[in-house]
């Protein structure tokens, strides 16, 4: 393996958030997105790794600086969406919200071929996507990303949902992650009860995907690995922020592979790094040095055993 992990971003976003320090207003500025924080951990976690993506308008030309890992960029005319969130009384109220600008046919031709050279190179790539409400590009593009990896001996792993991750699973993914809130509203799951994710498990995994990952929030991850079942058990730790903890997940999951790990071992790193991560402040934050003290303290429990 090559170490090295390519992450598709098409649209990053400006955060801006307003905290509280000493009774006077602490504002914060950062890259933030999936993509972006997927990188930050990746990075941490010890893989090298590259970040594609459009950058456009005012906002791209901050976030150009802001990223703070490797950057293969399509400028473009299209901006790229921004938010303001008000954090003073402990919750995420959001002030204002600009919504990202659609890519023109060129841009997104261009994009594509940059993240399809870059993941090919890699041998890894994650494909995450923009801010839930945006559509900056098709949710075709994650189809046809994920056929061309996956038919390049590359190794994808999708963290997705609705239209775009149903475009990903017809390309034929190698891991895919999601939560059980997302299995049950995409319809993949008749409920969030146990029986039910597994049966929605069984039936992701027919698109050929070796891994399909279900975060339940508190409850134990549910994985469906090469055909077995495991609940995975992670160190108990006390929760700053469980905003993220699945983008750390995935992180793990891609490093793990890119570093040459089984899909168990990478599981048990991208366990034990969504751990890490909600015991701080920020997303896709977290020591790579405490994420591997935990992984030999995670568990893949078989189903039989569960």
């Amino acid at each position: 393996m090559t170490g090295r992990v390519a992450v598709f971003a098409p649209s990053p976003q400006l955060t801006v958030t307003i905290e509280e320090l000493d009774g006077a207003p602490d504002i914060h500025i950062h890259a933030g997105g999936q993509g972006v924080w997927q990188s930050r951990m990746i990075e941490s976690l010890g893989a090298e790794v590259v970040l594609c993506a459009a950058l456009g308008g005012e906002t791209g030309q901050v976030l150009r600086h802001l990223i703070g890992v490797e950057l293969k960029v399509r400028e473009v005319a299209a901006r790229n969406g921004a938010y303001v969130h008000d954090r003073r009384d402990g919750g995420r109220d959001q002030v204002v919200r600009m919504a990202a600008d659609h890519l023109s046919r060129h841009e997104l031709d261009d994009l594509y071929q940059l993240t399809l050279v870059e993941a090919l190179n890699a041998g890894v790539a994650v494909l995450s996507g923009p801010a839930e409400q945006d559509q900056p590009v098709p949710e075709s593009v994650y189809e046809r990303l994920t056929k061309d990896l996956s038919g390049n001996d590359c190794q994808v792993v999708v963290d997705l949902s609705g239209a775009r991750l149903a475009a990903a699973l017809a390309g034929g993914p190698t891991v895919v992650k999601v939560s059980h809130e997302e299995m049950v509203e995409d319809g993949h799951a008749a409920s969030d009860a146990l029986p039910d994710l597994v049966e929605g498990c069984r039936e992701m995994a027919s698109c050929g995907a070796r891994a399909v990952v279900v975060s339940r929030a508190a409850e134990e991850t549910l994985a469906l690995v090469d055909g077995t079942l495991y609940l995975v058990e992670v160190p108990a730790l006390s929760p700053v922020d469980t905003h993220g903890g699945g983008d750390s997940m995935t992180a793990g999951l891609a490093a793990g592979l890119a570093l040459g790990g089984s899909i168990e071992d990478s599981l048990k790193l991208g366990a034990a790094a969504g751990a890490v991560n909600v015991t701080r402040h920020g997303l896709g934050t977290g020591s790579g040095d405490v994420v591997r003290e935990l992984v030999d303290r995670v568990r893949l429990k078989p189903w039989e055993d569960a």
